[in-house]
């Protein structure tokens, strides 16, 4: 089953994403970030500046060079050559997350995210998935 962690209370989803890619790349681990095409975009941009001396590889899904890139960006799972870790950026639950290993859900402290995010949380426990929740502090 599935592994599931809300990371709530994010006062700066994407920069937090960027760490979380950034400590997925260093441990060796394949990372598969999912968000709607604006927000993909604003965090692919951000990966290349978030810490200037440092490089996080990382390429979209649809890129050839995705199957041996680590970190893989997408609006679409069907492109995901990764199952190990999925971070979800996007409101929508996302579609075939049962055959990751785990899932990091992203909550920001706008409304809208929150209510996404209660939805998603909703849905996952529901169906019975053990939910680990970690509060960040804004």
């Amino acid at each position: 089953m599935t592994r599931i962690d809300f990371h709530t209370n994010v006062g700066d989803p994407l920069d937090y994403a960027c760490r979380l890619a950034r400590k997925a790349y260093a441990g060796g681990h394949a990372l598969v970030v999912l968000a709607e095409a604006r927000r993909l975009a604003a965090f692919d941009e951000q990966l290349w500046t978030f810490v200037p001396l440092e490089f996080v590889p990382h390429v979209m899904a649809k890129s050839p060079l995705a199957q041996d890139t680590p970190v893989v960006l997408t609006s679409n799972l069907d492109d995901a050559p990764h199952h190990q870790v999925l971070v979800n950026l996007g409101a929508p639950m996302p579609a075939q997350f049962a055959r990751l290993e785990r899932l990091i859900e992203i909550v920001g402290n706008d409304e809208n995210e929150l209510a996404a995010g209660r939805e998603r949380f909703r849905f996952y426990r529901n169906r019975g998935y053990k939910i680990e929740m970690h509060k960040q502090g804004g």
